[in-house]
């Protein structure tokens, strides 16, 4: 027979032994709740719609030339360097030649020269886009030729459009690509119809292209 039972009372235990199951029940407890908000499946989908389409300009990456990416859209949104977010539009990257090609890691400085300006389109509506390249600051003997691409994200990646486009003259301004994004998501009617984006600069210069 038991202790308990000849006695009629709880053999006593260790303060410390309860103080234990106690931390350990504790720890458990945390845990479990921490896995309900750790969803890896939810972070995947969240990344997937941060962008359908993906439009980028760049240039070779050792020189300080300056060129900003116009994007106009089908809703009246235009972003630019003046207007970073304009609806589902969002200018991601500004690069302003070699300005901002350093940066500070641990202390001391590293230079990354990539010149690449980068617009995203974060939900898919239909409608014609309009791409304008405007040559800010030539700081090397012109042209410059820009590659001009536009990327499709959702469901698939797959690049829609690249071409290189040449710029002639500061100031000047070209549309490198008007295209329609269907109900559907599909990129389509590709055309350069020239359509001045910026309020300022020369009259509109148009524009060269070939394909690479």
């Amino acid at each position: 027979m038991s202790l308990y039972r000849r006695t009629g009372r709880q053999v006593p235990t260790d303060p410390f032994i309860d103080l234990l199951f106690n931390t350990l029940l504790g720890f458990s407890f945390l845990f479990l709740v921490s896995l309900v908000f750790i969803n890896p499946e939810a972070d995947k989908a969240k990344v997937d719609m941060q962008a359908e389409y993906v439009i980028s300009a760049t240039w070779q990456p050792d020189v300080a030339d300056d060129v900003d990416l116009w994007v106009h859209a089908p809703s009246g949104d235009t972003v630019s360097y003046l207007k970073a977010e304009a609806g589902f539009l969002h200018l991601d990257r500004d690069d302003r030649g070699k300005i901002n090609d350093t940066i500070s890691v641990d202390g001391r400085e590293v230079v990354h020269s990539i010149n690449q300006e980068i617009v995203t389109i974060r939900k898919r509506y239909a409608g014609e886009y309009i791409v304008n390249l405007y040559y800010y600051q030539a700081a090397s003997p012109p042209p410059l030729k820009v590659q001009v691409k536009v990327d499709q994200i959702n469901p698939r990646f797959q690049t829609v459009f690249a071409e290189t486009v040449e710029l002639t003259a500061q100031d000047a301004e070209v549309t490198a690509v008007r295209f329609s994004i269907a109900e559907d998501g599909t990129v389509s009617s590709f055309n350069k119809l020239p359509l001045k984006l910026t309020p300022y600069g020369l009259d509109h210069i148009p524009v060269d292209v070939w394909n690479r």
